[in-house]
């Protein structure tokens, strides 16, 4: 059984960019990795699905219920997701087991903001996107407790959280 490492944070917060530098490392280490894009999942499995609060909690549990079916033939399976509510990120961990890590993206919302790689906080602020994640009081993004790891993506560089995802398969 593969270990499961479900990224969190907010939308440009480095998910997807740490997760694609950590796939070709761990692929060079001869791992056999997957990845579940949260966005490319949501483009082809759950688009039937709205952003509403019962509409994350199912698509949170579909990407959960698809990493631990690929965890069973894959060392890793990367899920870089938004994910912002706890109670969904414990029913992912509930569903995939003892092999899943929460990795935190930890980046202020100044600087995703700033970043706005999709144009979605532009949008966001214009109106045009209702109640977006971390920018709205019905729809917050609730940070991790107690996360397994922490990357802040506005203090380090990404090899810089590439390479501490990388030590815990080096152990």
């Amino acid at each position: 059984m593969g270990i499961v490492l479900w990224f969190t944070g907010l939308s440009g917060s480095g998910k997807t960019t740490i997760a694609r530098a950590l796939l070709k490392e761990l692929e060079a280490m001869g791992k056999s990795v997957a990845m579940l894009d949260g966005d490319a999942v949501r483009e082809t499995r759950t688009r039937h699905l709205g952003f509403g609060r019962e509409d994350i909690r199912e698509n949170n549990r579909i990407i959960a219920e698809l990493a631990k079916e690929k965890s069973a033939e894959c060392d890793v399976v990367i899920v870089p997701i938004i994910s912002p509510y706890r109670e969904d990120r414990a029913m992912a961990r509930g569903i995939v087991g003892e092999n899943f890590l929460e990795i935190f993206i930890d980046c202020p919302l100044s600087v995703c903001e700033a970043r706005d790689v999709k144009g979605l906080y532009k949008k966001a602020r214009a109106g045009e996107i209702e109640n977006f994640i971390g920018m709205s009081e019905l729809s917050p993004y609730e940070r991790p407790v107690h996360p397994d790891i922490v990357i802040a993506t506005d203090k380090m560089a990404i090899e810089e959280g590439v390479r501490m995802l990388t030590m815990v398969f080096k152990k």
